[in-house]
């Protein structure tokens, strides 16, 4: 099975912590399929896409590109599938043809927790809190800038947190 060196998506360089870069075989077509591992905050960055520029760097030095669907699959481990169909899988030597009647196909988030992608980017969320203080505290904070709030916060639930 080929190996995946790394992606770029419109011309990006992505971290990927793990993929799978295979043909689909259905009765229909044939689908180059590249599913890959990815943080929440990439997944969050191409969600809303439907076509991206895809540029696949294999171990053995081969470079592929081309225009491919996206999918983002909901549960388990945030990962992007990016497809496209193909007319000949010949013209793609080394790649695993998965038929559309094979039980298995290839388990990419083995061995990979959230947590392993978090240490490597960890996405920030906003969040609105309704607070009862005395209003003393109230126009303090309402008089701090959110850039100097986010990292009193942050500073202070890290410590409660470890």
């Amino acid at each position: 099975m080929v190996t995946v060196k790394s992606v770029k998506v419109d011309g990006e360089s992505i971290h990927i912590f793990n993929s799978a870069l295979y043909i689909f075989e259905s009765s229909m077509c044939y689908t180059l399929q590249l599913d890959v591992i990815v943080s929440e905050v990439v997944v969050n960055r191409y969600k809303a896409e439907e076509q991206l520029i895809i540029e696949v760097e294999m171990e053995d030095g081969r470079i592929m590109s081309s225009i491919m669907h996206l999918r983002t699959l909901p549960g388990g481990l945030p990962q992007l599938n990016l497809y496209c169909d193909i007319e000949d899988p010949e013209e793609y030597p080394g790649l695993h043809i998965v038929n559309e009647s094979d039980s298995e196909f290839p388990d990419i988030e083995t061995g990979i927790t959230l947590e392993d992608i978090r240490k490597v980017e960890m996405p920030n969320e906003k969040i609105t809190l309704k607070l009862t203080l005395p209003i003393n505290q109230v126009e303090w904070l309402k008089n701090q800038k959110t850039r100097d709030l986010n990292t009193l916060f942050k500073e202070l639930l890290e410590g409660h947190l470890g």
